[in-house]
């Protein structure tokens, strides 16, 4: 198999899957929504012919079957329950097994029968009518009707100059994969067979959307010609043709066919006129799910409306064309072949930096020149960072089904809402946040959101909410996520604490809650006494510190007894290249990424409060870190210096350096090996003159102890007036 249109698969695949899920999940939240329930029956009929298409016909059978029973929900013959939901899902999951089996090992050995089997139970046992009574009843239907009213409503008379009009109705001997069979077979009409109507549509055709036959409509051939070159084609059974030049002449007093009762063969033009329509509005849906949700209005954004008549082909081919038009402006970029290009990115930047430190300055040309080399790579760099830039849905469209699953097992209703996927984030860190944000939303469900009769007992909506959001602020992206259930216990967390031996009660009884949350990032903590298959392993949260800490960001958490929890990841939008300042300490440098820091001023502005060395900024003290004693530098300390004070967002603290030299941005490579746990050191950077320079982690900067005591202990009162007071 040609390895580019395999990986083409795969990663379509996903995609698809992940939408249909999406899609499952607000049709299960609105069962009226009809529009959704033709989407997601067009998009697990495609799925089904893609599988079939590859050979893969494990997963092919599993699709049919996932088809076949949201035909039953599509026609109304079954209504959407959670059990029949859940089968639904069953197959989904199933196809991603079989995806991921095919991914590792090129094929699948899985076996669907059991999951099939359950399916089809469901629709046997739960509709009228199967798949096969549908198509016996259309077959019957078809000799019914008048050829030259389909004629008049498949064919536009006015805009055709033929004088003979032949009709057919081809039947196929069709496999599972129909609209393979049937796109191989139009594909093969002759050219000189002028086919100037379909029913159903040609794209519906090709999707497999038809009984046993379809009729075509072919302009100035005779019906014995007509017969003769299409008998023979790709799996063509039967050929019937029938001269409807009459229709032609009727032109516009043509009686369309009509489907009061939904068993005219027109149904099928409408499904496709109906299923174009939901094409069009895809692209707006919002795609959040919210699960059990009892709000209608949380659907409000959800709904498309559709038009009360069908759009024209004029309208159609517009369509189409917008979309192939807006499809050319995104295409997809080889992983590894963005990668080589973003070290190259790398190297030109590192060169840049050595050439300019080499240059002498009174070599103008030489500094023209690079002033231009220095444009270049930057908008190369630039552009570069932007082709790695991806928002966050790739990874937030996961979720819902996540969440939805949850509280299902545990018998929880969740209303689960997501804002901000549209923030773009590196790919590199996408990869790594998925399961960090995984841990936090079953944390959410599961210690958070109580369980309905609770929840009323308290005073609050039988569902529960979690939120999914992220923002943008300055080079950085917050990604929070909180819910309205029953916050943390912080005694809970003190007692746990002390039995692992993390901390002294003496010690926890002096922090205020807000620092004895973080205890549940600790490895092996758990307030959860019972072991289920969510949680209570003490497995999970720590993970989540570990991964955002090794992106360079950082975790917090804040909760409100009876009101709900909120944990905020900070993550830096991209890696690798970033704007450093270089700080002095005796005679090395450091480097302190831009990104974290508020503010440059002169030691003067030093303060004691409550015994520790604090900045006082609004009301607000800076605890105060002196990098030498941090960085362990045995030197004598300065008279003066300067100050760098860190974004309170980011860490509330202030750093002592002897002085700042320069700004300049840099390539940072990890520390790794035993290197990788030092703290207050996020890895190194290569510069102009070929010395490595360390990149500061603001983060795990050791803080004096006399300074998390004032911290707890502060009153804004106590501030002095002035900073000769303060220095008295």
């Amino acid at each position: 198999m040609d390895e580019e249109l395999y990986q083409a698969f795969i990663t379509e695949s996903e995609e698809s899957i992940t939408q249909l899920n999406n899609s499952l999940l607000s049709l299960e939240s609105n069962p009226d929504d009809t529009e959704a329930i033709d989407d997601i029956f067009r998009q697990a009929h495609t799925l089904k012919g893609n599988f079939g298409a590859m050979g893969f016909d494990n997963a092919a059978t599993v699709a049919h079957a996932v088809e076949d029973l949201l035909d039953e929900i599509r026609h109304e013959r079954l209504d959407v329950t959670a059990e029949r939901m859940d089968l639904v899902f069953d197959g989904m999951d199933l196809i991603v097994e079989i995806l991921h089996d095919i991914e590792e090992n090129g094929e699948s050995t899985i076996d669907p029968t059991d999951t099939v089997e359950e399916i089809r139970a469901a629709v046997e046992d739960g509709g009228d009518a199967g798949n096969s009574n549908t198509a016996a009843s259309d077959e019957a239907d078809r000799e019914s009707v008048d050829l030259d009213t389909l004629a008049a409503d498949c064919v536009d008379a006015d805009a055709l100059d033929a004088t003979t009009l032949t009709h057919a109705h081809v039947e196929l001997d069709a496999g599972q994969m129909k609209g393979v069979d049937a796109g191989i077979f139009l594909s093969s009409i002759p050219e000189d067979l002028d086919v100037v109507g379909a029913n159903p549509s040609r794209d519906a055709i090709e999707d497999g959307e038809f009984g046993d036959g379809f009729d075509l409509f072919v302009a100035e051939r005779d019906a014995a010609v007509v017969e003769s070159e299409l008998d023979g084609l790709w799996k063509v059974s039967t050929v019937e043709t029938t001269d409807v030049s009459d229709a032609l002449a009727g032109g516009d007093e043509a009686v369309p066919a009509a489907d009061a009762d939904g068993t005219d063969v027109g149904d099928a033009d409408a499904d496709d006129d109906a299923s174009e329509s939901d094409d069009g509005a895809e692209g707006d849906a919002d795609e959040t799910a919210s699960p059990d949700s009892e709000s209608p209005e949380s659907e409000s954004d959800e709904e498309a409306t559709a038009d009360d008549e069908s759009p024209s082909d004029a309208d159609e081919e517009n369509k189409k064309e917008a979309r192939s038009i807006s499809a050319v402006k995104s295409v997809r970029v080889d992983v590894d072949q963005l990668d080589e290009l973003h070290e190259l990115v790398e190297q030109l930047v590192t060169s840049r930096i050595k050439l300019r430190n080499a240059i002498d300055v009174g070599q103008t040309t030489a500094l023209d020149t690079l002033d231009e080399l220095d444009k270049i790579s930057s908008n190369l760099q630039n552009t570069v960072m932007d082709m790695r830039l991806i928002p966050l849905k790739k990874v937030f469209d996961k979720f819902p089904r996540l969440v939805r699953d949850l509280a299902r097992e545990q018998d929880k209703r969740v209303s689960f809402k997501v804002e901000g996927a549209d923030i773009e984030l590196d790919r590199t860190i996408l990869d790594e946040i998925s399961d960090p944000l995984m841990h936090v939303l079953r944390n959410a469900v599961d210690h958070g959101i109580e369980e309905p009769d609770v929840r009323e007992a308290n005073g609050k909506s039988r569902t529960g909410t979690i939120r999914l959001s992220a923002r943008r602020q300055h080079d950085t992206v917050i990604v929070t996520v909180e819910d309205d259930g029953s916050g943390i216990d912080a005694d809970a967390v003190r007692d746990k604490a002390v039995d692992k031996g993390v901390a002294t009660r003496e010690e926890l009884d002096q922090m205020p809650d807000s620092e004895v949350y973080d205890y549940i990032f600790h490895p092996g903590f758990s307030t959860n006494d019972e072991i289920t298959d969510v949680s209570g392993r003490g497995v999970g949260m720590d993970v989540v510190k570990t991964t955002v800490e090794s992106l360079d960001g950082s975790v917090s958490v804040d909760s409100e007894p009876g009101e709900g929890s909120t944990f905020n990841i900070r993550l830096p939008v991209s890696v690798a290249i970033i704007k450093v300042l270089f700080v002095q300490v005796e005679d090395r440098e450091f480097g302190v990424p831009i990104k974290y820091i508020d503010e440059i001023s002169r030691r003067d502005r030093v303060q004691t409060v409550n015994g520790a060395e604090v900045i006082v900024h609004e009301e607000t003290i800076f605890p105060l870190i002196r990098l030498r004693e941090a960085l362990e530098i045995d030197s004598p300390e300065p008279d003066d210096g300067m100050v760098v004070r860190i974004r309170p967002d980011d860490r509330q603290v202030a750093l002592h350096c002897d002085g700042v030299t320069k700004q300049e941005e840099v390539v940072v490579t990890p520390l790794q090996g035993p290197l990788s746990g030092v703290g207050g050191l996020s890895g190194t950077a290569v510069i102009g003159d070929g010395n490595v320079i360390p990149i500061l982690d603001v983060s795990t900067l050791a803080l004096p102890a006399e300074s998390e005591q004032a911290m707890r202990e502060f009153d804004p009162s106590q501030l002095p007036d002035t900073a000769e007071e303060a220095a008295d």
